[in-house]
């Protein structure tokens, strides 16, 4: 499954948006793996190797937050661009940190995930 591409993983509990993403990714020239859930990327093989990490922030148990944080106490630094269909300009203040590369709002550009991305690789 994986290559010299840079694995990017995404986490988003929409189906539609997270093959969608993929698809998107995978156009632009990476390798994407996804996930339906923060748990479920816990628990993948391929963390260690993943370049960059697109989660939505608002889902079911953990959220792509709490996710980001958790893998920041677990010693895996990755890249973290957030999406959300919830913009809260409060909450964006508050969640940009380190190891947060962008913060996007549903439905984004192509060209917006691929600077988050680039952003990201440049680390």
């Amino acid at each position: 499954m994986l290559t010299n591409k840079p694995l990017i993983a995404i986490v988003d509990d929409d189906e539609s948006m997270r093959e969608a993403t993929k698809g998107l990714i995978r156009s632009l020239g990476f390798d994407a793996d996804v996930f339906s859930s923060a748990e479920d990327f816990l628990r993948s093989p391929h963390i260690s190797c993943t370049a960059c990490l697109v989660t939505d922030i608002h889902m079911p148990g953990m959220s792509g937050l709490d996710l980001h944080r958790r893998l920041i106490s677990l010693g895996e630094n990755i890249p973290t661009v957030l999406i959300t269909a919830f913009p809260d300009e409060n909450v964006h203040a508050r969640e940009l940190g380190p190891g947060i590369v962008g913060h996007l709002t549903k439905p984004f550009g192509e060209q917006d995930l691929l600077n988050c991305i680039r952003s990201a690789l440049a680390r």
